[in-house]
């Protein structure tokens, strides 16, 4: 069982950074793939990025947004820089089991957090 917990949310101006953070508990935390996702008001959850022996992207945070980890600190982190209007949206951390895969879909994920909410304001 793994328990993610999201912070780092906020209120931010267009083309501003925001750094969010999931802290997860267990002591396998280094093999797991983690995720990140959002949610905008009416929209479907959809991928943001991901790592696991490598990081990979939703095109339309590539080269802004970077995912990074520290296993030491059993943390999975989101740098968001020049953020967009269309970047707001409540940002969950998943985890899954495993490395090696690419997990770009919900059902990929059985772990969750509760979520972050990122307003970027035009």
């Amino acid at each position: 069982q793994v328990q993610l917990v999201e912070s780092g949310g906020g209120l931010v101006q267009a083309g501003g950074s925001l750094r969010l953070s999931c802290a997860a508990s267990g002591r396998t935390f280094s093999s797991y793939t983690m995720g990140w996702f959002r949610q905008a008001p009416g929209k479907e959850r959809e991928f943001v990025a991901g790592i696991s022996r490598g990081t990979y992207y939703a095109d339309s945070v590539k080269g802004r947004f970077t995912i990074s980890r520290d296993s030491a600190e059993n943390s999975v982190y989101l740098q968001m820089n020049s953020l967009k209007p269309e970047d707001t949206a409540v940002y969950y951390c998943a985890a899954r089991l495993g490395l090696g895969y690419a997990a770009r879909y919900i059902y990929e994920y059985a772990y969750w957090g509760q979520g972050t909410q990122v307003t970027v304001s035009s």
